[in-house]
């Protein structure tokens, strides 16, 4: 035999979702958001790349290049073909404020001089990096009664590449 299946149709359509709720939450909630929002600013450096030696015939060579290089031992100064002065590390960092000083007797010699190539070791800090940059883009000096430093504008122009 034959059996029968009897399905019973639902007689009411679904019930349809309710979230009238939801969307006034909604408004009053997007809006506080928005207002405690804490919006930060974030600093960029600017930094140039190396000329390359392909590129060497379109731009003209300057009289004097200025190199930082960065080694695991200490810094360096060249002049794109010589070794000028070492600064060995103290105490396990960096000497930026000898760098810094260094940098700031070339300045008085090239005063119209705005560039300079800092060359890392593979495996130099990222905080190390950082502040050599800033000693080579700016030095504090104390000048005459005036007890707080200054900053003096040295090297902003500064460009990155690996070390020989």
């Amino acid at each position: 035999m034959a059996r029968r299946h009897h399905y019973k149709r639902p007689d009411k359509e679904p019930p349809e979702l309710e979230i009238t709720s939801f969307l006034n939450l909604m408004v009053v909630l997007v809006p506080f958001l928005l207002i405690s929002a804490v919006f930060s600013r974030m600093v960029i450096l600017e930094l140039n790349l190396p000329v390359g030696a392909g590129d060497a015939s379109k731009v003209d060579k300057p009289k004097l290049a200025i190199e930082v290089i960065v080694r695991d031992k200490g810094i360096e100064i060249g002049n794109g073909k010589s070794i000028l002065v070492r600064f060995p590390k103290v105490d396990d960092e960096y000497d930026v404020r000898t760098l810094s000083e260094y940098l700031l007797k070339i300045k008085a010699e090239y005063v119209d001089k705005r560039d300079v190539t800092i060359l890392l070791e593979p495996d130099i800090e990222y905080e190390d990096l950082v502040r050599i940059m800033d000693a080579t883009r700016v030095a504090e000096v104390v000048q005459g009664d005036n007890p707080e430093p200054q900053e003096i504008e040295l090297f902003p122009a500064i460009s990155i590449g690996d070390a020989p």
